[in-house]
């Protein structure tokens, strides 16, 4: 495995080539169900019942929008990844200088934070709405999926699609009873298909709907699941799994618009035509549905909404992986991974309900989704300017009408967000009155710094193409170095773990092929008794006087072999007491057995080699029977 690769763990993990026709094309499918979730996670739920419920089927057509864009998009960010084999933060990395890629990366980081609180909300109020957990308890549950995601995470990327194919199917035949039960007006549904002014709060639900569906860590997560098909560097297979990918990008994104568009006209149907404009919170439109329409409705509702939140969590933890390894190239374990993103989620979320009660999540799950929509334009610049470069892209390079569409949607986006950014910080002034100070001292600068860098991000190409860019190494190993004058080290004093387990034979005879006659043998043992702990050295209990013995039995038997030996005892903590003993005895090479210890029993028992390695000097050869 080549933990330079985006997402190594499941890199070139499916492949297709050993198949034909239909079935080369559903090895295909899957990328983009896993990016499709992220349409229609609840951020999108909050937005579109706000929307239906306020303006009817009228911001259908901002939907319809948002989703063109978004084929259009993720369109481009698999091409990239198929292409040059890099994901968006990898290929972020090697055009932009280090002080740019850093704010990029918490820029991205924000994004994922926006999207996984948007998912514990809904989440938490599906399990409020179905079981009655209080929302607290319910946003502390959501912290526990980790476990799902290292779960599926183990048994590979078919298992993981197949999961998330499970969820997206729940929640789009929840929406397909529900049609038949509020039963829209599809004379109006069509009219909504036209566009109209946007102003006011529709301009604010309408950027948070593009932010809900338009999502910027879907770019980079797309950019790097293309990368798990195992595809012929060739024309032809690199021809081959364009289509195949744009096909599955199609499918999967026209299931998520049917969702979102769903969700919209079932607010629309129920609680515009009713009389109730003001539904913004989803509690609030599930009492109405039950209300209305009595039990199943709402049912289907809850369900429905949990399992999008589950779906949509794991694909942003894989997106947090692909932007801290890409930007940063930063590896560190997935669940840690997973842990660190959601309690940076859950912070505000416990925040909001302690401080401003539990009423106040609706309108927090929709600014999480406006901190999406303005977070966009830094993703997909750079992907249009990655995709659009014949010196990078060669022939795969985007054409013309594509490369103005892709330009034209950027600029909407980013006018849209400028105008929404004015108009808040306006309104925030104006509400503050003569406490508006730190407006001026925080908001404004910090607006002005995000301009800047955007500013840039556009800019930065047209006075340096990238054609004359010298791209910099991504590769955490760097190059391969010249070791023709490399001297072969001679160990004189070689340290085994001994635990007088059946390990110790492999343990003893890879050291003696290190050292041979020329070596001294450190045997090395650790008495962990409870005595031991506390006493140390003073400690004569039976266990310390027969570990004893076996070792003086050992040093005989090498001895009798022509190899010098010593035994040396440590006393309490496995791992700390050998990288004592091993620093203090000047060994210059250490050999240990692996235990094989897995799952809740390495939990338990620690990882007594890695501890080792981390606190010794020295190179140390883990052997297994």
């Amino acid at each position: 495995m080549n933990s330079s690769e985006s997402l190594s763990e499941v890199h070139g993990s499916v492949d297709p080539n050993t198949k034909k026709g239909w079935r080369k094309l559903f090895a295909f499918l899957g990328p983009a169900y896993l990016v499709s979730v992220g349409y229609m996670d609840p951020g999108n739920w909050a937005t579109d019942i706000a929307g239906g419920s306020q303006f009817g089927y009228k911001l259908i057509w901002v939907l319809l929008m948002s989703n063109l864009i978004a084929l259009l998009l993720q369109s481009l960010s698999a091409r990239l990844g198929i292409v040059k084999g890099l994901d968006l933060a990898q290929a972020s990395k090697r055009a932009y200088p280090k002080w740019a890629n850093i704010p990029l990366y918490i820029l991205a980081q924000i994004a994922i934070i926006a999207c996984d609180l948007a998912e514990i909300i809904g989440m938490a109020i599906g399990l409020n709405l179905l079981f009655g957990i209080p929302l607290i308890w319910g946003i502390s549950i959501t912290a526990l999926d980790t476990i799902l995601l290292l779960f599926l995470l183990k048994k590979g990327m078919r298992s993981m699609e197949a999961f998330i194919l499970s969820m997206v199917f729940i929640v789009g035949i929840s929406f397909l009873f529900e049609m038949f039960i509020v039963e829209p007006d599809f004379g109006e549904v069509a009219k909504g298909f036209v566009p109209s002014e946007l102003g006011g709060s529709a301009l604010y639900i309408a950027i948070g709907i593009i932010g809900a569906t338009v999502m910027p860590h879907n770019l980079y997560l797309h950019s790097s699941l293309v990368q798990t098909r195992k595809i012929e560097r060739n024309d032809r297979g690199i021809k081959e799994a364009l289509k195949f990918n744009l096909i599955d990008t199609a499918v999967a994104l026209n299931l998520a618009f049917f969702v979102n568009a769903a969700i919209l006209v079932l607010a629309a149907a129920a609680f515009y035509t009713n009389g109730h404009h003001e539904v913004a919170e989803i509690q609030d439109a599930y009492k109405l549905l039950e209300n209305i329409f009595g039990t199943a409705a709402p049912t289907l509702f809850a369900i429905a909404l949990i399992a999008s939140g589950q779906s949509s969590t794991v694909t942003g933890t894989l997106a947090g992986q692909i932007v801290m390894e890409g930007h940063l190239n930063l590896r560190i374990e997935p669940w840690v991974r997973r842990l660190l993103t959601r309690l940076l989620a859950i912070a505000p979320a416990f925040f909001t309900i302690l401080h401003y009660g539990e009423d106040a999540l609706g309108e927090l799950l929709i600014l999480s989704q406006v901190v999406l929509s303005l977070q966009l334009a830094f993703a997909i610049i750079p992907l249009i300017y990655f995709t659009s470069n014949k010196t990078e892209m060669g022939k795969y390079a985007i054409k013309n009408w594509v490369k103005i569409l892709a330009w034209l949607a950027a600029a909407i986006i980013i006018m849209l967000n400028i105008k929404l950014v004015i108009d808040e910080i306006g309104v925030w002034i104006t509400e503050a009155g003569s406490e508006s100070i730190w407006i001026y001292i925080i908001v404004i600068p910090i607006a002005i710094a995000i301009g800047l860098l955007l500013l840039y991000i556009i800019l930065s190409p047209l006075i340096e193409p990238y054609k004359n860019r010298k791209y910099r190494n991504i590769l955490p190993h760097g190059k391969a170095l010249n070791f023709q004058d490399l001297s072969i080290p001679e160990y004189k004093s070689i340290g085994l773990s001994i635990d007088f387990s059946e390990h110790d034979k492999t343990v003893i005879r890879h050291a003696l092929m290190q050292g041979g006659k020329n070596a001294t043998y450190t045997l090395i043992h650790i008495v962990e008794t409870a005595g031991a702990r506390y006493h140390k050295h003073e400690v004569l209990d039976m266990e310390t006087i027969s570990d004893e013995d076996n070792l003086k039995k050992y040093v005989e038997r090498l001895e009798n072999l022509g190899y010098q030996s010593q035994y040396v005892i440590g006393y309490g903590s496995t791992s700390g007491s050998i990288a004592k003993i091993v620093n203090d005895s000047h060994i210059d090479f250490l050999v240990m057995a692996a235990h094989g210890h897995k799952g809740f029993k390495d939990l338990l028992l620690g990882s007594t080699i890695d501890a080792v390695r981390h606190n010794v000097k020295v190179p140390v050869l883990v052997v297994r029977d």
